[in-house]
Parts: structure tokens; sequence; C-alpha cells
């Protein structure tokens, strides 16, 4: 099965129909709802983000103005959120091909990707203005960061004026790509002899989920992993224990001011996702509060992620909104806890394991 989680299934009862004819769920239904209810739309819907920002860069390209700017700015940040949501799926079509880090090369802790996206600019590299020879480039340079900086880095007020076309040019070219690799993702999604009939349908003869139990781990692998990442790797990457050891800059989309945002994103896509999958109705009627407790916890996480607004170098100074991160951690903290413990239990799996450690 695919490695990258490992979570070891006892004995699911629930899933595996053990118990009465009502309280029993097949595993195969839950995945299915999975991909009809949540997979499928949120890559469709990314994609239809995707084709409304590179329809925004062309139109300032081709009429620059600060209205227009603006729009492309909003489209952008459009597109983060529902990419946020999405993303939660990083398995099967969008590891393909690179995609994942096309999509989205993060983090960039020795500026990479920056230095790339700053060169092409200055060098006015004529290659990464065409999305097609762009995708065969560094994939740093190709992606929603890469994007973020034509946006929002240093120089982007130019291109309210015709002086910065090639920038303009190439920020279309990288919104261009980015609507390629969504297509591509939801095209591949919805194939019906593609992934989704593989996890779906498990079974002796599928190359990647032997039995139910294996394509139901998959699916709560995605809980646990991305409570993990959102907490660990974008949170913690740049709230420190204290206000003197926060990094700002280290936050992704700081930029764009789409930090809190991006993090809304991830909640609202995993609360999304356990809502339609109907997971829930497998526990046993004793623990069915911990479903109801997950959603509760899940919406307001997202509430508490979209009341921290404006740059996060200045939410980190507002004690206010400070205490707001750190509350949003701590009920990323008690969802890893109800999911990765008190659920995995009831279903007979024991989570002990980092999805960040290369198991």
């Amino acid at each position: 099965m695919p490695k990258r989680f490992a979570l070891v299934l006892i004995l699911p009862l629930a899933l595996l129909g053990a118990l009465p004819a009502s309280a029993a769920v097949k595993a195969s239904d839950v995945i299915q709802r999975a991909i009809d209810g949540f997979v499928r739309p949120a890559y469709n819907g990314l994609h239809q983000h995707a084709e409304a920002l590179a329809k925004a860069m062309h139109k300032l390209c081709e009429a620059p103005s600060q209205a227009n700017l603006e729009a492309a700015r909003a489209a952008f940040s459009a597109t983060v959120y529902a990419w946020s949501s999405a993303e939660i799926i990083g398995f099967g079509p969008i590891k393909e091909n690179n995609r994942l880090e096309r999509m989205l090369f993060w983090p960039d802790r020795k500026s990479i990707g920056l230095k790339q996206v700053q060169a092409a600019l200055s060098e006015k590299d004529p290659a990464a203005t065409d999305s097609v020879q762009l995708a065969g480039k560094s994939v740093a340079m190709q992606g929603l960061g890469a994007l973020e900086f034509v946006l929002y880095g240093d120089g982007a007020d130019a291109l309210t004026g015709k002086d910065e076309s090639y920038r303009c040019a190439y920020g279309a070219s990288v919104a261009g790509n980015i609507e390629t690799i969504a297509a591509d993702v939801s095209a591949a999604w919805n194939k019906p002899d593609g992934f989704a009939a593989l996890w779906a349908n498990p079974g002796p003869q599928n190359a990647l989920y032997r039995d139910g139990n294996e394509a139901v781990t998959e699916l709560v692998g995605v809980f646990i992993n991305e409570l993990e990442m959102v907490r660990d790797v974008r949170l913690k990457g740049f709230l420190g224990a204290k206000p003197d050891a926060d990094k700002p800059k280290q936050a992704i989309y700081w930029r764009s001011q789409n930090t809190a945002n991006a993090l809304a994103g991830n909640l609202a896509g995993i609360d999304a996702l356990f809502q339609v999958s109907k997971l829930g109705d497998a526990l046993s009627p004793d623990a069915r509060w911990m479903a109801e407790s997950i959603h509760i916890q899940l919406v307001n996480g997202v509430a508490t992620a979209k009341a921290v607004h404006g740059p996060i170098d200045k939410a980190l100074a507002d004690p206010a909104l400070r205490e707001k991160l750190e509350h949003f951690a701590l009920i990323t903290s008690s969802l890893s806890t109800l999911i990765g413990t008190r659920l995995t239990a009831e279903f007979g799996l024991t989570a002990g394991f980092s999805s960040l450690d290369g198991d």
C-alpha cells in the first residue's frame, strides 16, 4: 500500500461490518463518498479558480491598471484558498509529474525559488513567459510561490503600468501553468479507470489497496497527516513559543497576506472531507460524540484563522491576534488527539507515527 504514513489496522469492527447491520459501514462506500463529495469537487473548484486567475493575469497584461492588479490579486487569494482545501489530498494524481511541487514549492528555506524567480525577472528569460516551456523549468519557478512574488514582491506595483511587461508576461505564464496542473489533476480524478477507481475498489488484484482496511487507512491518514502539517510545519514554522521567537517571513504566503487564509482553507478542507465521507457513521453509538466534536473543533479552527487579518508580522505583534494563532494551534492539537488517538482506537487503528519523518 502507499507508504505515506504507517497506520496499522488491528480490527476496525464497524468498517468490516462485524457490528449489527444498522451500524455496519462498507469501506468502499466511505471512500466513494470521499471522492464524489470532496476530492472531485475540490480539485474541480481549484481548476475553476485557476482558470479565473489566468484570465485575470492576461487582462492585467493587456490593460495594466490598479484595478486590474487588484483583480488579479483577488483571484490569486481565492486560488490560494481553493488550493489549501484541495491540497489535503496530497496523494494520487497530484503526486505525478512533480505536480505537487510545481503547484507549491514550499518551504523554501534556502530561498532557492525566490532567487530563481528574481533571476528570471532580472534576465527576462523569454522561455519563462511560455507556460509550456516553463513547465520544464525548475519547480520553484512555476507555482503559487512564484506568482505571489510577481504580484506582491519588490517591484510589483509597477504592474499597474506598461514598464513591467515582462514581469506580467511571466506572471501570466505561471498562472497558465497553475491552471494546466489543476485541470490535469481534476481530469485524472474524474477518469473512470483512474486513481479514484483504485482507491474506491480495493481488492487482491489492486496494486495500491489490497483491501478496504488499506483504503480507509489512506483516508484516516489524511486527517492525521494534514493536521500535523498545518500545526507543525505551516503554523509553528513562524509562530514561536514566545513572541521574540516569531519568524513572520517564514510564514507561507506572507507577502500576499494569505497566511491565515491558507490555514483556514486547510481546516475547511479537512472538515468537508470528514463530513461527506460520513466516517463518523462507522463509530459505535457510544462514540458518536467524537464525530460531532471533530466537526465543531474544525469549524472553530476555520473561524479562528479567518479572524486573523492583515500582514502576518503585524498580527504577531498584536497580542489579541497572536492569541488567536496560539488558540488555532491548541485546536489542531486537540483534533490530533481526538482523531489520531481516540477515533483510531475506536476503529482498532494504531497510530504511532509521524507523517513528516520519512516513514
